[in-house]
């Protein structure tokens, strides 16, 4: 394994490296990070993909995006055994130090091993029931787990997948799925239990901050069942950690079609309602974008006014990806790539500054007629 973390010094390193990038790194959980970062989530679980995202990743390290997002059960882990070989090549290269790349993984669904199994029962049955990981009344909806025992399995296949020592960010993923099995109060228990045993990776090193990556949990209204609540997740955070507790970090789908981050006022904060970013950011919670480009659904066919706000861009990927990352309270917007091309189409996005509030006003008012 790699030792190290990401740390401020090894990014502020990194950032300096790329001065033809004007805005592209701000400070997140206390490092420097590229406005963008490269996403591992689609493609077919064989060789050949491996292959396409391993030089995607070390052509977007090499070019100035230092924070690479997956999940354990991305590809069947086959996203994070990339994502380690190459990092480890660029290290082994002199080409990259661990201190300067920011690495998110996240735990909380079932995983096969590289491919799906003849029998995926008979499997799941042998690898997690028998050996005790997963009890009876642990799983819901048949694939999302978050108990202390499937999380730490989970964390130690990462670490190991990855070839890290230190995981930088650790996301529990859409743990919002338990609410549609489970009443809110013992979903807050599920989640307490959850957060006493990501405190204690990060006070062993294995994990730097934590945090949820959710699919809707903070896009809907604060009357559903799948609603979470950041100042819950707050101060049950505060009472398992502490002053200093490591609930640093959000992941949620934000972009053009999906603006609620920045339109519904669904957080209570203060006996007042704040959207989820304006929340976040009172905290001191970094936040990364997921589905910056809607697996590719906002890459063409956008509306004029778009190509208006962002006339110097080239493609309506480049222009979705702009106002991602120029949305204040986004941290990073993270796209997937699978090609060294793709990396540098978005790369080309990161060679502009972010727009001012006044071109993003622009997307708000009244087209010519």
């Amino acid at each position: 394994m790699l030792k190290g973390r990401a740390t401020a010094e090894g990014t502020r390193a990194y950032a300096s490296r790329f001065p033809r990038l004007p805005g592209n790194f701000r400070p997140m959980i206390g490092l420097d990070v590229s406005s963008i970062g490269i996403g591992t989530y689609l493609g077919e679980p064989d060789e050949e993909t491996d292959r396409e995202y391993e030089g995607a990743i070390a052509a977007a390290l090499r070019g100035g995006i230092n924070l690479v997002d997956t999940a354990v059960n991305y590809r069947f882990q086959r996203g994070e055994r990339t994502i380690g070989r190459a990092i480890a090549d660029l290290v082994n290269r002199g080409e990259l130090r661990r201190e300067e790349v920011i690495v998110a993984t996240k735990g909380g669904y079932i995983t096969f091993d590289g491919e799906v199994p003849p029998n995926p029962r008979a499997w799941f049955e042998q690898q997690f029931v028998r050996s005790g990981i997963v009890g009876p009344n642990d799983m819901v909806e048949g694939s999302h787990c978050m108990t202390p025992r499937w999380l730490t399995a989970m964390l130690e296949l990462s670490r190991a997948n990855l070839g890290l020592e230190t995981i930088d960010i650790y996301y529990l993923h859409n743990p919002e799925t338990q609410l549609n099995a489970v009443p809110r109060a013992e979903f807050l228990s599920r989640i307490r239990e959850a957060f006493e045993m990501l405190e204690r990776a990060a006070a062993d090193g294995k994990i730097g901050v934590y945090g949820t990556a959710t699919w809707n949990g903070y896009r809907v209204a604060a009357t559903e069942r799948a609603w979470l609540s950041l100042d819950e997740l707050w101060r049950v955070a505060g009472e398992v950690g502490g002053e200093h507790h490591h609930f640093r970090a959000l992941q949620l789908p934000y972009n053009l079609a999906m603006p609620e981050a920045v339109t519904l006022a669904n957080q209570p904060v203060n006996q007042q309602r704040g959207t989820t970013l304006a929340v976040a950011s009172a905290m001191g919670i970094g936040v990364c974008a997921s589905a910056s480009l809607l697996q590719g659904r906002l890459a063409k066919g956008l509306p004029p006014i778009l190509r208006e706000a962002f006339d110097r861009f080239g493609s309506d990927a480049q222009r979705s990806i702009q106002f991602v990352r120029s949305t204040p309270g986004i941290n990073v917007a993270l796209v997937g790539m699978k090609s060294a091309a793709h990396v540098a189409d978005t790369l080309a996005t990161a060679a502009h500054p972010p727009a001012t509030q006044e071109q993003l006003m622009k997307l708000f008012q009244p087209a010519k007629s």
